[in-house]
């Protein structure tokens, strides 16, 4: 199944919450970019591999994070 995932990166604190729990592995923080927070924002490094379980945007304390499924 395909999804799409999208981050607030500028609300994004960077706790890597999500990160711990992606079953696929493709959640990080990417650390070229810092938002205007000072934080490095969370982000998919491949897209493709979304399972679009949703599990990044249900721990996320901010609710940064919107999962479609497509």
């Amino acid at each position: 199944m395909a999804a799409k995932v999208t981050f607030a990166q500028d609300r994004c604190k960077g706790c890597e919450l999500c990160a711990m729990v992606c079953p696929k592995n493709i959640v990080i923080l990417d650390t070229s970019v810092t938002n205007r927070k000072g934080y490095h924002p969370a982000a998919v490094t491949d897209m493709a591999l979304c399972i679009g379980c949703a599990s990044c945007a249900k721990i996320c304390p901010d609710s940064v994070i919107t999962v479609e499924r497509l």
